[in-house]
């Protein structure tokens, strides 16, 4: 995780600082960049193809929380999970946007608080999650290259999240001697700055799964986001009927959120793509 993350700052730094100095979206980035007319076209169609994939990933985490919220069927969840966004981003990005400062104070509360949580409560066993050995591969209590690869791999496919960054930055107002400093501090942040809080949820989601495979949760449920929440929100209210609703709640905002993203940028590369082609 930390390896990954740490090439893509480097390599998202100048991507994000040349889109918002010129304005420019991640199609035209490639084009600039010397792909010219036509590879710029085919980047648009590998761009706009990883976020159908993240948003199909997104909606079917969301599907689960509302069939274990509410009891839901999975295939309606997953429909009603990829149309809720729509109303949103049709209206632009100022309607996203509002969204997105809209849910954000009740969404870091939430997310905090589980942090919290499991550093008073389970602090303890982080030596243990560092040292996990799953059974099936007793190899992986060394340093192995290619359990590495395989590890890595499943984290490079996050690459193409700076073009959704990117369609954010390209907003940003002009860089002058008065702005200089916070400019770049927000470039950085909302820019590469992405992997931050990233490479966190992903270790908090990795350590949260450990917990649940070391008391016999099945792989398949340990990597449920609502199943990890739930055990951790339980610590907090003793209840299962609340710790339930509080995880759902956190998944749901937090799916709403990353897929309204997918939503919008995917549709920019899907028209630069067609129009393009046509």
């Amino acid at each position: 995780m930390l390896t990954v993350c740490l090439l893509f700052f480097i390599t998202g730094l100048p991507i994000s600082y040349y889109s918002a100095r010129h304005g420019l979206d991640i199609d035209l980035l490639t084009r600039g960049a010397g792909f010219g007319y036509l590879g710029s076209t085919i980047t648009s169609l590998i761009y706009a193809s990883f976020t159908f994939i993240f948003f199909a990933i997104e909606a079917v985490i969301l599907a689960s929380a509302l069939n274990a919220l509410l009891g839901i069927p999975l295939a309606l969840g997953y429909f009603l999970c990829a149309m809720a966004v729509i109303p949103i981003v049709t209206h632009g990005i100022a309607t996203i946007s509002r969204f997105q400062v809209g849910t954000q104070n009740i969404w870091l509360v939430l997310q905090l608080t589980a942090l919290l949580v499991v550093i008073v409560h389970e602090s303890d066993k982080l030596g243990d999650w560092t040292q996990f050995t799953p059974l099936h591969l007793p190899d992986s209590g060394e340093f192995n290259i290619l359990l590495f690869g395989a590890a890595a791999s499943v984290f490079f496919a996050l690459v193409a999240q700076i073009g959704e960054q990117v369609d954010y930055l390209r907003f940003m107002p002009e860089k002058t001697e008065q702005n200089k400093k916070r400019w770049w501090f927000w470039l950085t942040l909302a820019g590469p700055g992405w992997v931050i809080p990233g490479v966190i949820k992903m270790l908090l989601g990795s350590f949260l799964a450990y917990l649940a495979i070391s008391q016999g949760m099945s792989f398949e449920l340990a990597t449920d986001p609502t199943q990890m929440y739930q055990r951790v929100f339980y610590y907090l209210t003793q209840s299962p009927g609340v710790s339930l609703l509080l995880a759902a709640l956190m998944v749901i905002l937090s799916q709403m959120k990353i897929n309204v993203t997918n939503a919008y940028a995917g549709s920019i590369a899907w028209s630069n793509f067609f129009s393009r082609l046509t």
